[in-house]
């Protein structure tokens, strides 16, 4: 009788068909273990040139819409002399191509702050009382005008979907300090999602473990954590233990299901959970000063409070990466932007504040970085009677800690504050010198994807650099 001898092709085939899963549990079982000693095998692989960071964590302060700078941050006496006017400088560019209109001066007085004398609008008092503390980078531009694409921008680096964002790619990179939770929180706003919702803190095609997980606020905080009514603690841990092991039968099959292994490595979390995020998220230990000092004793600000308090105390306990979103888009004021600017800064102002002189006040703003943000800027002229449209030449926003510089404010825009023209900073380049101040080389934090090394920001094609002058 002929037998076949097997050849080394149906060999390997043989050998992949049955131990390929097993491949993939052991590069779950690195990539967890790699969590639990704060690093990531993929980095340290693809990352040589790393030094002494600055920080250790981020804390974003995003503000959806696209706040107008030209009445919070940067001062145009130009916008009150020509206010009501044609606008003297030629079109504006806006997402509806080229636009006329009369200049819109800024109802609000500015007022120099601290001993640095940086001038903030009228409506940032609580801000103003950090000056001292906060760099103001009064030059940034970005790639659109468009909301979702600006978003995509500003967290990603890049215009198109799909891509990790920042906080992604900090994880991935740093890995966690605290088993008891994920790396990378996100606080979301009770009245809803952000715009373009979960896209702004997905992991793109990183490893589904590296995305956002998301805290919200109310009595359940984080969907499905509790035990259902009537099920006991052994019942609760027998379900678990069958879950688990469909699970990871699961994920031999299908090795290369990132969201699978994502999954698996979150049940593990979440179990840890149970008993870290009722303590963590319970604000009622927090001093009666503390709770004052974020505005837990007014109504209009206790909400937005709450959720910056949470963030120190989530980078307290070890959390890498903090996002703090408002639902939809409230800082688009296209209508009454007076009125509009009014009330979200009598909303944030004094949260924001307090989140940067607790943390200095607790040993923490030295290694946390504090950024507040938002995609874009607006334009000096008017929408309508009383609004401003979008502008992704000139927009400002805030850092504090982490090795940014005190009471300093970076670069300048037109007389109108239409663009900026000196010590411009791009999105590409915020990203570079937060990485740095993390102690990452932008340009050696690199992934292959799509048959390239691909980067958070893809110095080769963007330039971008990292901005000295931001940093101490």
């Amino acid at each position: 009788m002929f037998t076949s001898v097997p050849t080394l092709e149906s060999t390997r085939r043989m050998f992949l068909g049955q131990h390929a899963g097993n491949v993939g549990l052991l590069a779950l079982a690195a990539m967890l273990n790699d969590q639990k000693r704060g690093t990531a095998t993929e980095t340290q692989s693809t990352s040589s040139h790393s030094f002494q960071p600055r920080a250790k964590s981020v804390i974003c302060l995003f503000q959806n819409g696209g706040p107008s700078q030209m009445d919070l941050f940067d001062p145009k006496p130009e916008l009150q002399k020509w206010h009501g006017q044609p606008y003297p400088a030629g079109d504006l560019e806006t997402h509806f191509d080229k636009q006329k209109g009369n200049v819109l001066g800024s109802p609000y007085r500015f007022r120099r702050c601290g001993q640095s004398g940086m001038e903030l609008c009228e409506l940032l008092p609580h801000t103003g009382s950090i000056a001292d503390e906060i760099t103001l980078v009064r030059s940034m531009k970005t790639g659109s005008v468009d909301h979702e694409a600006a978003l995509r921008m500003i967290h990603s680096g890049r215009l198109f979907a799909g891509m990790p964002t920042l906080g992604s790619w900090v994880t991935y990179a740093l890995g966690t300090e605290n088993q008891d939770l994920p790396s990378y929180v996100v606080l979301s706003d009770p009245g809803g999602l952000p715009i373009d919702g979960e896209k702004n803190w997905s992991s793109g095609w990183l490893p589904a473990v590296y995305q956002g997980t998301v805290f919200r606020s109310g009595p359940s905080p984080v969907l499905n954590l509790q035990s259902p009514d009537g099920v006991s603690a052994d019942a609760r841990k027998n379900q678990l233990r069958y879950l688990e092991k469909l699970n990871r039968r699961q994920a031999s099959r299908y090795p290369e299901n990132t969201e699978l292994t994502a999954r698996i490595a979150n049940f593990e979390t979440a179990a840890r959970m149970q008993t870290s995020v009722p303590k963590l998220l319970d604000l009622s230990d927090e001093t009666a000063e503390t709770r004052s000092l974020y505005g837990l004793d007014n109504p209009a600000i206790e909400e937005y409070g709450a959720r910056c308090l949470t963030a120190r105390k989530l980078v307290e306990q070890g959390v890498r990466f903090v996002g703090v979103y408002m639902s939809g888009q409230p800082w688009d004021t296209h209508s009454r932007n007076a009125e509009s600017l009014k009330g979200l800064c009598a909303r944030t102002d004094q949260p924001s504040a307090a989140l940067v002189k607790d943390l200095r006040q607790r040993g923490l703003l030295d290694s946390t970085i504090v950024i507040w943000t938002g995609e874009f800027g607006r334009l000096p002229i008017s929408q309508g009677p009383d609004g401003r449209d979008h502008n992704r030449h000139a927009f400002s926003l805030w850092l504090a800690g982490g090795g940014f510089k005190q009471g300093y404010v970076h670069g300048s825009t037109d007389p109108f504050g239409y663009a900026s023209v000196e010590n411009i900073v791009n999105v590409q380049d915020l990203h570079a010198t937060l990485l740095d101040s993390l102690g990452l080389d932008h340009t050696q934090l690199t992934v292959p994807y799509d048959g390239r090394d691909t980067s958070l920001t893809d110095a080769e094609v963007t330039h971008a650099k990292i901005v000295t002058d931001l940093l101490t």
